[in-house]
């Protein structure tokens, strides 16, 4: 009779800890100054930085969703670490908040020390591209939960900022404009109407080429997220940005409402170009344009809303560009796209 223990039933500790070995030397280049004990303990330790002084803690947690299907067809896994961070971290950004620290759980039915240190490579280019440190995590390994060769992520971020600059969109007023930051294409929403437009509607496989794209289904839908934090912790300094948007499921219609005062809305009214994989896909499964802007970012990720005096400087020596501006509206939908961008 053979024996059981944990090995046989399902859970490689080894293999684990050979996982943890590797990602090592990924986690230290994250290393803030103010983590005083970070990957290895029970928890982890970090400080308030230095000069703030009523700092208030800004927390936010998300998913990747189902763009992991992508990396699992195409066997790529160092990116959608970054896509993970990215979430979390852009969120956390719009209230005025400095990312600190960034903790992930990473979970599979079976381990693999090699695909689990590829995403963790990830999830510590997105901490470096943030500013933040990866101090701890969480590895689960789960026979029987989940399908072989998948894994499940979620991602924990805490940042900080001093009370008085807290960004919470009260000062916005009739006038101040919407200036816009590209996205780098679909991020980490609305994946299940992706799935349903290129495997099921297209019949692609991730190695397939699009040719509007002159890219294969995975180099175009594995496109990280783009992280906005250390250019929107630059332009705090320089401008009085009184709200801030990161647009996420829910588009246009959803997220900008989020941030502006009851009695107040948004006329989307600029010349920004939608990128072309929306185009594309808009035009494979025969969506609308407000389906478009209720699921997608469709080519902007994150917005900024300033005085209108502010806007001309803002855009200079830039990829920024004009989206529209605050209205007053007494009207149910508070966002009004009022051109054709498709």
């Amino acid at each position: 009779m053979s024996q059981i223990n944990y090995k046989s039933a399902g859970v490689d500790i080894d293999e684990g800890t050979r996982m943890v070995e590797k990602i090592k030397p990924l986690v230290k280049r994250t290393m803030r100054p103010e983590v005083l004990a970070g990957i290895g303990g029970f928890s982890s330790l970090v400080s308030i930085p230095e000069g703030i002084k009523q700092p208030v803690l800004v927390s936010g947690t998300d998913g990747v969703g189902t763009k992991l299907k992508f990396a699992f067809n195409a066997d790529i896994h160092n990116t959608i670490g970054i896509d993970l961070v990215a979430m979390c971290v852009n969120d956390v950004i719009v209230c005025g908040a400095e990312p600190l620290f960034f903790l992930d759980y990473f979970a599979t039915g079976k381990l693999s020390a090699d695909v689990g240190a590829e995403v963790v490579a990830g999830i510590a280019e997105g901490c470096h591209q943030a500013g933040c440190s990866l101090v701890g995590g969480e590895t689960a390994e789960m026979p029987g939960f989940y399908e072989a060769g998948e894994y499940d992520l979620a991602g924990f971020c805490v940042g900080v900022v001093d009370r008085p600059k807290v960004v919470d969109g009260s000062k916005i007023k009739e006038g101040d404009c919407i200036v816009g930051i590209p996205s780098t294409g679909v991020h980490s929403n609305g994946y299940s109407l992706v799935r349903k437009i290129v495997f099921d509607k297209m019949g692609l496989s991730v190695n397939d080429r699009i040719d509007e794209l002159g890219l294969t289904v995975a180099q175009e839908f594995l496109k990280p997220t783009r992280i906005y934090v250390k250019e929107v912790l630059e332009l705090l300094k320089k401008f009085d940005i009184k709200g801030m948007v990161h647009i996420t499921g829910g588009g246009f219609y959803e997220n900008i409402p989020r941030v502006i005062p009851d009695g107040l809305g948004a006329r989307i009214d600029g010349d920004f170009k939608v990128l072309p994989v929306f185009k594309w896909m808009k035009k494979c499964a025969e969506l609308s344009e407000r389906e478009m802007f209720t699921t997608f970012n469709c080519g902007t990720g994150f917005m900024l809303i300033v005085p209108e005096d502010q806007v001309a400087e803002l855009l200079k020596n830039s990829d920024r560009y004009y989206v529209g501006k605050i209205v007053k509206t007494d009207k149910p939908e508070r966002v009004e796209i009022v051109k054709n961008y498709f």
